[in-house]
């Protein structure tokens, strides 16, 4: 990351900040680091920063990546290490800022649990798959409950008919049953090809440990692969099924605004790279193709070529 000063006397916006995403990406702002107050920031073509700058910090990045509609930005320093350059709208218009942990904890004093319609949605449109039973009924929050086959997930919404976030509830007992037959690591293998997914436990992590009926390590060691194999598919667990349906409420709200927002930002931001296909996409392909692949575990690197060559985009 790099600060110089903005060499455009008639601008108020006194700096330049470059970052180094997709090629770097270049914005006027009013200081160097969000402290006090979040920094609005301007953002210019790469051809603003000068042929020589003034250069006023250059600070090492450990990482810079795009999460929806913002940029996540960690630099290589012990302090002030951690930001976010958020792409959102006030008043009507587009508006971008730089802000940091501590600005947005000011931003929010003395935050309570809140008692409001999550994410200020007047109705959200949540879908329950119909094997659900007993289903949350979100009987004191703002909701539009719909039942319909899910492909995956208890709980979820749809964006544009696309399924975009779904919940998958579990108790312990079903937990525990799932994760000892085998099916719960194909649920969130499934989970896991959504855009955002998560798992909700009506009961604490400690309730594990109190099982008789089958050792409570080989639960917790099985929970934690399925962390370490799903790490984009979180496993929370809430102490009561009230707080287990408050938090999916909550999650499906949030999820449902990052869609949206996501959606509206995509062109706003620099593209992502392309993705990786899986697997199972690529063994699918080469059976097609006439090529032997096995039915598990990893392909030949001739076949992951073979792939590369047939798909240059």
């Amino acid at each position: 990351m790099v600060i110089a000063v903005n060499p455009d006397p008639a601008s108020k916006l006194g700096y330049l900040l470059r970052v180094p995403l997709d090629g770097g990406l270049v914005f006027r702002t009013s200081g160097t680091w969000p402290r006090t107050k979040a920094l609005y920031c301007h953002p210019v073509p790469i051809d603003e920063w000068p042929t020589e700058p003034e250069v006023v910090e250059r600070v090492a990045v450990r990482s810079c990546a795009r999460r929806g509609a913002a940029i996540d930005l960690v630099l290589d320093r012990g302090r002030e290490n951690r930001s976010q350059i958020v792409y959102t709208t006030a008043r009507g218009r587009d508006v971008v800022f730089w802000q940091s942990p501590r600005t947005r904890k000011q931003a929010r004093p003395n935050v309570r649990t809140p008692t409001a319609r999550a994410a200020g949605i007047a109705e959200l449109p949540i879908v329950v798959d119909s094997h659900e039973r007993y289903a949350y009924r979100f009987a004191d929050q703002q909701v539009d409950l719909t039942k319909r086959a899910l492909p995956c997930g208890d709980y979820g919404v749809l964006l544009e008919d696309r399924l975009v976030a779904s919940v998958e509830r579990k108790s312990v007992p079903d937990l525990v049953s799932s994760l000892t037959n085998g099916t719960l690591r194909y649920a969130l293998a499934e989970l896991a090809a959504l855009p955002r997914a998560a798992v909700v436990v009506e009961d604490r992590y400690s309730a594990i440990f109190a099982l008789d009926r089958v050792r409570p390590a080989t639960v917790a060691d099985g929970l934690a692969e399925l962390q370490v194999r799903w790490p984009n598919v979180p496993i929370v667990f809430c102490d009561t099924r009230a707080l287990a349906e408050q938090w999916t409420y909550r999650y499906l709200a949030a999820a449902y605004v990052w869609a949206e927002a996501e959606r509206s930002a995509i062109d706003r931001i620099a593209a992502p790279a392309a993705t990786t296909p899986s697997t199972a996409e690529v063994r699918a392909w080469a059976r097609t193709q006439g090529l032997s692949v096995p039915d598990r575990g990893r392909l030949r690197p001739e076949v992951w070529q073979a792939w590369r060559a047939a798909h240059p985009n």
